[in-house]
């Protein structure tokens, strides 16, 4: 069996591309450049490949042909209020191109990663499958709905299509880092704060182990959330505290006061032309997370996700081998090896 597989050289895409060749699965790579494919694979390890991106329909054609399934992956991320109409025009271009031209060719599984993003609704008490695309998304999120609401319109057609819905994506081995590894960093070497609700993390290497059986198996649904564990905003210091055996810094902050600042940075970041770390959208969701019901995949699936101590231990050592944070910021990890 061959997998085409988007974003491959991205975090999620990485580690899905290491369980499909590590279950013998033929991979072809969609990817923009051929060095950094080589960086991290190594030479000649992803023998199928084609240069281009998903915004181009001749390239992803191209990447397609021999398949058998595909796992479309890649996304341009932002929540930053300038980018919103790149990051839509981008994305929904890039399904339609992957998804509509897998189902046109007959592919026998076409995997569409979503997010959490697609179906959020701060006014719902918990997400999963079979919440709509959410209400009055913006910047990031709209464009994950739009793309959610056209999977959707392939899978009432009769297409073999499968969204997965990932919450926080944590993990080591990350080719770049995230907004959820930044987040961690800044958690070590700054403070957590205290804010309302909290958040949900998810395994890169479960996510992967999600894609690999809905590829090699017939599964009950054609849709399956991917929390992982929740962890309220009040527990992360403690957790970090536990795992690393120093003292972390939690420093309360109004969830309203952190919307609203935001808001002012959505506002001045084109004017002043800067990257702010903060953005509405984003802090929308770090401060109203709606949790994710992950009974589907566990009952129909058997499947377990790997305890969150795990994930974030595996994280942190990441982060200190890659000079991301300092000895004394990883604590007793910085020593451990398991």
């Amino acid at each position: 069996m061959r997998v085409m597989v988007t974003g491959g050289t991205g975090f999620i895409g990485y580690h899905t591309v290491m369980a499909l060749l590590d279950a013998g699965l033929e991979v072809s790579l969609l990817v923009r450049s051929i060095d950094k494919m080589e960086r991290m694979f190594g030479p000649g390890v992803i023998q199928h490949h084609t240069v281009g991106d998903i915004g181009d329909a001749a390239s992803v054609r191209q990447a397609l042909e021999g398949c058998d399934g595909v796992v479309h992956v890649a996304a341009l991320v932002s929540t930053h209020a300038a980018d919103a109409e790149r990051v839509y025009r981008t994305n929904l271009q890039g399904a339609h191109n992957v998804l509509g031209e897998a189902a046109e060719m007959g592919m026998q599984t076409i995997i569409h990663v979503s997010s959490v993003t697609a179906i959020y609704d701060p006014a719902d008490s918990v997400l999963n499958e079979d919440s709509p695309p959410g209400p009055s998304p913006r910047g990031y999120g709209r464009s994950k709905v739009a793309c959610e609401e056209y999977a959707r319109s392939l899978q009432a057609q009769g297409h073999p299509v499968f969204i997965t819905y990932p919450a926080s994506v944590m993990g080591p081995d990350a080719p770049e880092m995230t907004e959820a590894h930044i987040g961690l960093q800044t958690y070590l070497s700054k403070f957590v704060p205290l804010m309302s609700s909290g958040n949900q993390y998810v395994d890169a290497r479960d996510i992967a182990r999600a894609h690999l059986h809905i590829l090699q198996y017939e599964v009950p649904s054609n849709r399956y959330v991917l929390g992982g564990h929740y962890l309220s905003w009040k527990k992360l210091g403690p957790e970090l505290e536990a795992l690393t055996g120093r003292k972390i810094i939690q420093l309360p902050i109004s969830g309203g006061l952190m919307r609203a600042a935001g808001s002012l940075a959505d506002t001045l970041a084109p004017v002043l032309k800067l990257e702010l770390p903060v953005t509405r959208e984003g802090l929308n969701y770090a401060t109203q997370w709606v949790q994710l019901d992950n009974s589907r995949i566990e009952n129909e699936l058997d499947f377990e996700f790997r305890p969150l101590e795990e994930t974030m231990a595996d994280s942190i050592r990441w982060l200190y081998q890659e000079g991301h944070i300092t000895a004394r910021q990883a604590g007793r990890l910085a020593q451990s090896r398991d």
